[in-house]
């Protein structure tokens, strides 16, 4: 792929997903430098404590505002 094809492309095509991970945006149109990013974002990941039962509900309740829907239709 030429460097014109991929930078149109970037940010609409996603990567191909890690193992047990989503498919990912084209956050930088160099190939290298797009895969290095991604290195550095699994690394943080991989190195964070996985979520309380509370700080799941949290996400959860912040995410599931059925009356904050309701008023905005």
């Amino acid at each position: 792929m030429t460097a014109s094809a991929t930078a149109e492309m970037a940010g609409s095509v996603p990567l191909p997903a890690a193992p047990g991970r989503p498919a990912r945006p084209v956050r930088f149109a160099d190939p290298a430098r797009n895969a290095a990013y991604w290195a550095r974002i699994d690394a943080i990941v991989d190195t964070a404590p996985p979520l309380t039962d509370e700080q799941k509900a949290a996400i959860r309740l912040a995410f599931h505002q059925p009356q904050d829907r309701r008023a905005a239709a």
